[in-house]
């Protein structure tokens, strides 16, 4: 089976460790959550997973291969990040084309989702309609593993609940790590759940564990 591991993820900036000793897996067929609070280090662990952001330890490996650096995982990760990345002049088709294989852009070009913005560009869109087309051209490109940051951010509730369907179809043949604050949405896909806290990642196996790390209130 297709298994991205990843371990021993240690992350400093100056003095102050952010990450210690860090695990992961995901298979093709899996979604992974990971939940934390605003400045636990979620972001910063799909960077370095990605290979754009440095750290003092780390192994990563897929199907046996180490995967040392950006070059390697090219077309094997693919990685969404909460900062806008589109060229704003450019037309949401050409965009498909452009970030897409023919066969993925044959979907993405007929997918209702997407179909009322193939004419508009990023510079017309609302914040959470560029969201959305990001999301779907990163979900929908030829890697096997897929990490969205925050994907679910500025959308409206109904594109959230077709996000998730997509997600859900799409992760039959590709493994995702999420990261989301709308937890309730990423606890409604994930086979898994990990929670970053104090440098540590934690296995979850209900809400109960949630709320003992306080990432969650007692009254849920």
């Amino acid at each position: 089976m297709n298994r991205l591991h990843i371990d021993s993820i240690t992350k400093y900036f100056g003095e102050k460790k952010i990450l210690q000793d860090i695990y992961l897996g995901c298979n093709i067929g899996q979604i992974v959550g990971l939940l934390g609070r605003n400045g636990s280090g979620k972001s910063t662990l799909l960077k370095i997973i990605f290979g754009v952001l440095d750290s003092e330890t780390q192994f990563i490996r897929d199907n046996g291969k180490i995967l040392k650096s950006l070059a390697n995982r090219k077309k094997l990760i693919s990685y969404l990040p909460q900062e806008p990345f589109l060229p704003r002049k450019k037309k949401v088709k050409d965009l498909i084309l452009l970030f897409c294989n023919k066969e993925n852009a044959g979907v993405l070009l007929t997918l209702d989702l997407i179909s009322p913005f193939l004419n508009e560009k990023p510079e017309t869109l609302s914040v959470g309609e560029q969201r959305l087309i990001e999301a779907l051209l990163i979900i929908y490109s030829e890697a096997d593993f897929i990490l969205l940051d925050e994907p679910f951010q500025s959308l409206s509730p109904k594109m959230v609940g077709e996000l998730r369907k997509i997600i859900s179809l799409q992760s039959k043949n590709k493994g995702f790590i999420i990261s989301d604050h709308y937890y309730q949405d990423v606890l409604a896909i994930s086979t898994f759940i990990y929670l970053l806290s104090n440098g540590h990642l934690k296995p979850i196996q209900d809400l109960k564990e949630l709320q003992q790390y306080s990432y969650l209130p007692q009254s849920i």
